[in-house]
């Protein structure tokens, strides 16, 4: 992909992209096709990272958008953004595997960060990510993006998550000021 922001559509999700969203979101994260792309959880996680209601609750929820991105008609990306006052949350972000590494994820990201800052007047953006994740946190930290320290347990139990590989999985609070 020689550049990765040819044809790229920024639009809203709706109901009849769920399936597809779920299909983006799960080939990022889970299973062999994970491996394809440098974003995969599928040694740490196995099962699914989210489903059809999953999503269909953020594309519902107020104060929740859904950014999806669309290049030659098909979804290649998206990303959840969440207005919480002052700051906005990130999140449900995926990339496709195939197009992983050219670029695509800085361009959907500093959109995402473009639009909470105007839409909602977001002066923080907000971000949980598995604290193993040492490769992917060192990516959001070029991106601008800080370690709190600030934690919250992952869901063990709770297989609509995924079925942990291990016992130490938490979220650590990612934070960036979007001023």
């Amino acid at each position: 992909m020689d550049n990765p922001a040819a044809g790229l559509v920024f639009r809203d999700a709706t109901d009849a992209d769920a399936d597809a969203l779920v299909a983006l979101i799960e080939s990022a994260y889970r299973g062999d096709s994970s491996r394809a792309g440098w974003t995969t959880e599928a040694d740490i996680l196995e099962g699914q990272r989210t489903d059809p209601e999953g999503v269909l609750e953020v594309i519902k929820a107020p104060d929740n958008r859904l950014l999806t991105v669309e290049q030659d008609g098909r979804i290649v990306a998206c990303c959840q953004l969440e207005h919480r006052g002052v700051h906005a949350y990130f999140g449900m972000f995926a990339v496709s595997p195939a197009l992983q590494g050219a670029g695509l994820g800085k361009i959907v990201m500093a959109e995402a960060e473009r639009q909470a800052r105007e839409a909602w007047g977001a002066t923080e953006m907000h971000m949980t990510v598995i604290s193993v994740r040492e490769d992917l946190i060192a990516w959001y930290e070029r991106r601008g993006y800080r370690r709190t320290g600030k934690t919250s347990p992952f869901p063990y139990g709770d297989e609509r998550f995924g079925i942990p590989r291990r016992d130490d999985l938490e979220f650590e609070l990612l934070v960036k000021n979007l001023d």
